[in-house]
């Protein structure tokens, strides 16, 4: 399989959502006269007194910020779900009009005090709190008894909808699992049912045997642009051995995350010398309450820049009404993102 090989439109299939993604890295001679964005470098701010996440500050709601020096989680004062939501009563009494009531925690987990940093410009020893923070409301989400799932993510940068820019991510914890990690989970189940053999497992020795998508590794953790990526550099964090969730790994895995963060948020930042957008999320079994062998923890970036700082790949028309589609090849995205330097081009002060 060379890179010439695949410069024609193709299909490929994802075997974690079990479909189709369309390749057609022929588009990216198009001229562009659409919508171009602003740059985005890092503030100079490293308190901001109408900043709500910031150390001391009071929220909109009217709760206080406590002045934290590390991590600090609290439950999100416009939280999308509730813990007690009501029964619905309304019932339209038709078969095509099914609802019912959805239940759940969400809260936010502020990962720095100084409001300046990110992820990219964080240490790796700041970085670990973090993910020890993320494993602590994991487990302690996941005990209640009634939330069946812990979906952490970080929507990072305004065209990603992030209301705030100080350094924080989000954690929802729901009483079902979602669509996404439901279809992972059926993949992932059925691939285990029928080889005896992990999906994730496999893929990590398939994809290092090939080389063509790895962006680096270390001691515990993969980096990879996968097969079928969607987005322009979309890539996976995948732990080289089997795991389900964050609290199976050692301490000394857990460092290896840390590392695989920073350097994979690093090269993303210095691809166009911007505060790279994303949406980033960890994928790893549901807290239903039954045993899951076949889940292995991953960790997907999903970046919206397909040119350039100013120019992203938008998912309309054909990619909503048909199948997504991408505009260069996952190979030469890992590629590109192979040849980042691992030294933030915004150095910290």
């Amino acid at each position: 399989m060379t890179e010439a090989k695949w410069q024609y439109p193709h299909r490929r299939w994802n075997p974690l959502r079990r479909s189709w993604v369309m390749v057609s890295p022929h588009r990216t001679q198009r001229p562009w006269q659409g919508e171009v964005s602003e740059k985005t470098l890092p503030s100079a701010l490293h308190y901001d007194p109408s900043c709500y996440l910031c150390p001391g500050n009071t929220r909109a709601g009217g709760a206080k910020t406590p002045s934290y020096e590390s991590v600090f989680a609290f439950v999100n004062d416009y939280s999308a779900l509730l813990p007690d939501a009501p029964a619905v009563v309304d019932k339209p009494g038709a078969p095509l009009l099914t609802g019912e009531p959805a239940r759940g925690i969400c809260k936010v987990l502020c990962f720095h005090p100084d409001h300046s940093v990110t992820l990219a410009r964080m240490t790796r020893e700041e970085i670990r709190p973090v993910i020890d923070a993320w494993t602590g409301e994991y487990e302690a989400l996941g005990s209640t008894g009634w939330i069946k799932h812990v979906q952490i993510f970080e929507n990072r940068g305004a065209m990603m909808g992030a209301s705030n820019p100080h350094p924080h991510g989000q954690i929802w914890a729901t009483d079902f699992v979602p669509d996404e990690p439901a279809l992972e989970t059926e993949a992932q189940h059925e691939h285990l049912s029928k080889t005896g053999k992990c999906l994730l497992c496999e893929y990590v020795e398939t994809e290092r045997k090939a080389g063509e998508r790895i962006v680096f590794e270390n001691d515990h953790f993969l980096a990879l642009v996968p097969w079928w990526a969607t987005w322009p550099f979309e890539t996976i964090l995948l732990p080289k051995r089997h795991a389900g969730a964050l609290p199976e790994f050692s301490s000394a895995e857990r460092d290896g995350l840390a590392d695989a963060l920073k350097r994979m948020t690093t090269r993303f930042d210095n691809l166009f010398e911007t505060l790279f957008p994303y949406t980033m999320g960890l994928h790893q079994m549901p807290t239903d309450g039954q045993a899951h062998p076949e889940w292995h923890f991953h960790l997907h970036f999903y970046p919206p820049l397909l040119r350039s700082a100013t120019v992203r790949k938008f998912m309309v028309g054909f990619e909503m009404l048909g199948m997504p589609q991408r505009d260069i090849t996952p190979e030469s995205a890992a590629s590109r993102l192979l040849g980042c330097s691992e030294e933030h081009f915004w150095p910290r002060t």
